[in-house]
């Protein structure tokens, strides 16, 4: 009769410690959780699906269409990619609050992301804002991310290849 009782006890006492783990590791964060909050996002837009006023520009040519983005993680990637709260990158950003606004920044030279901005308004993030600069020997490039939730999103680019022509792209999505 113990033995039969064992293996049921013994299951749900490991079912449950894996639950504590899991909902532990969302309250570790050091720094707002981007790649959370574009998750979300990502989620609700993909229920709400809007009509978005979207405008390319690549060096200079611009093209802009009305569309329904069908796949929202994969417009939204590089937000999601911008998440701050890596494990080897704790401690690496100065935090800061001025007048409702949290910034992070960082200057290390292995950590592209170096500014995170969040405007808020009331409990609710109205406004963030992220630059990523990434350089090595052949290539540099600044990326300059927005975003305002039911308002747009916009990815801006410049990106620098030795021994070519600068390029700047840029990609902004008005929500309807």
């Amino acid at each position: 009769m113990i033995k039969k009782l064992f293996i049921p006890v013994f299951a749900l006492a490991l079912f449950s410690c894996n639950q504590r783990k899991a909902a532990e590791a969302n309250t570790n964060l050091a720094y707002f959780d981007i790649k959370g909050y574009f998750e979300k996002e990502i989620s609700r837009l993909q229920k709400l699906n809007p009509v978005v006023n979207k405008t390319v520009s690549v060096d200079g040519t611009v093209e802009n269409k009305n569309v329904k983005i069908s796949d929202w993680t994969k417009e939204l990637a590089i937000f999601v990619n911008a998440d701050i709260n890596k494990t080897s990158w704790k401690g690496s950003f100065e935090t800061n609050q001025e007048n409702g606004i949290d910034i992070y920044t960082s200057d290390h030279k292995k950590i592209p992301i170096k500014k995170v901005s969040i405007t808020w308004k009331g409990q609710k993030a109205g406004k963030i804002e992220i630059i990523i600069d990434n350089k090595n020997i052949l290539y540099q490039s600044q990326d300059t991310l927005t975003y305002c939730p039911d308002s747009l999103y916009s990815i801006k680019k410049h990106q620098k290849i030795r021994l070519l022509k600068d390029k700047r792209y840029s990609v902004v999505g008005k929500l309807k």
